[in-house]
């Protein structure tokens, strides 16, 4: 007679909390363009290249900023959810936890959804955005002039569901303490993959609710 095993899988053990952040250093946000977006839709769409020889067109800074930032269908300002996730995520390696792991247990529910890309999740920030300009280089050295939205002073609050048989609330805390010190978010995070960053995007953790 054949022998049977039977295998105890224990149901989901989830809790979730809010915790509010409040920023060390401004939060800057660049959202991709839409325009850009849509004339790479139709470059892909037609085939044709892009010539590097044609005039730019004329842009408004003020467009520029606009463009750059997530806003609710209700009218606020928000950074996409994602990044709070990612960040937690990455921190990971500074604890030795497997990233893999992290991705199946943290998770972060949105505020809100952006009214121009409905599908982009979205924490509010608190604070008043404002036109930043600042110098940068393209890949070819050559330098610009980048149009971003800045937020400084700043908060919000992050909440946060996750394994609990994988994560205590403390280490959810620890974990996304060491974001606000060490990670980042958005641009000019220390963590930023294409250069060491300027100090922006860091926050403190106030206590969970």
């Amino acid at each position: 007679m054949a022998q049977t095993t039977s295998v105890a899988i224990k149901p989901p053990n989830f809790q979730t909390a809010i915790f509010p952040i409040i920023g060390t250093a401004p939060l800057v946000i660049h959202r991709f363009s839409a325009k850009t977006k849509e004339e790479m839709k139709q470059k892909m769409e037609t085939g044709k290249a892009s010539s590097s020889k044609k005039n730019r067109e004329a842009k408004s800074t003020d467009d520029l900023f606009a463009e750059a930032r997530y806003i609710s269908p209700e009218g606020w300002d928000g950074f996409d959810a994602s990044a709070i996730r990612n960040a937690m995520i990455s921190a990971c390696r500074l604890v030795g936890f497997k990233m893999t792991l992290a991705k199946l247990s943290l998770f972060v529910e949105a505020d809100g959804w952006d009214a121009k890309e409905p599908q982009i999740p979205l924490v509010r920030i608190y604070g008043e955005a404002v036109k930043q300009e600042d110098m940068a280089r393209v890949e070819t050295g050559q330098p610009y002039v980048t149009v971003r939205a800045a937020y400084n002073p700043w908060k919000a609050n992050i909440r946060i569901r996750w394994d609990a048989d994988q994560f205590t609330i403390a280490d959810v805390t620890n974990l996304l303490s060491r974001v606000g010190m060490q990670v980042g978010l958005c641009e000019g995070r220390p963590a930023s993959k294409n250069s060491a960053g300027c100090g922006w995007g860091l926050f403190k953790v106030e206590e969970a609710k």
